[in-house]
C-alpha cells in the first residue's frame, strides 16, 4: 500500500494550517509534526509543501507572522486573522459536501449510491 500523499490533495494543506492554526498559534515545522500526527500518518505535508503554503496564507491575509526566540533558536510564529477565519469556514463548508457526496456513492450516507444492473 502506498505511503504517503493521495493524489487528491489540492487544497488540502490550506485546510490543515488554517484548522490547526484556529487552535494555537505554531511555527511551521510544528505544524508538519502535528499533520502527520492527527492524521495517523496518512497525510504528510513536508516543508516544501508548509512552508510554501503558509507564506501564500500569510500575503492573501489569512495568516499573520511574528519572530520568537525559543532556547536561543529563531522561529517564525503563524496565527489565523479573521480573514483566515472565514477563508477556513468556506474551504470546510467545501469538504464537508464533497465528504457527503462519497459518502453518498460509497454507500455510507443518505442518499445511498445503487449501482444499475
Amino acid at each position: 500500500m502506498r505511503k504517503g500523499n493521495p493524489d487528491f490533495m489540492n487544497g488540502v494543506p490550506e485546510l490543515l494550517i488554517l484548522k490547526l492554526l484556529a487552535t494555537r498559534e505554531m511555527y511551521g515545522y510544528e505544524l508538519v509534526q502535528l499533520i502527520r500526527k492527527q492524521t495517523n500518518e496518512a497525510i504528510q505535508l513536508g516543508e516544501g509543501v508548509v512552508y510554501p503554503s503558509l507564506h501564500a496564507l500569510e500575503i492573501q491575509g489569512s495568516l499573520k507572522s511574528k519572530r520568537q526566540t525559543v532556547n536561543g533558536r529563531s522561529r517564525i510564529y503563524y496565527s489565523i486573522t479573521k480573514d483566515g477565519l472565514r477563508k477556513l469556514a468556506q474551504i470546510v463548508s467545501v469538504w464537508s459536501g464533497v465528504t457527503k457526496a462519497i459518502q453518498g456513492v460509497l454507500g455510507e450516507g443518505e442518499g445511498k449510491y445503487a449501482p444499475v444492473l
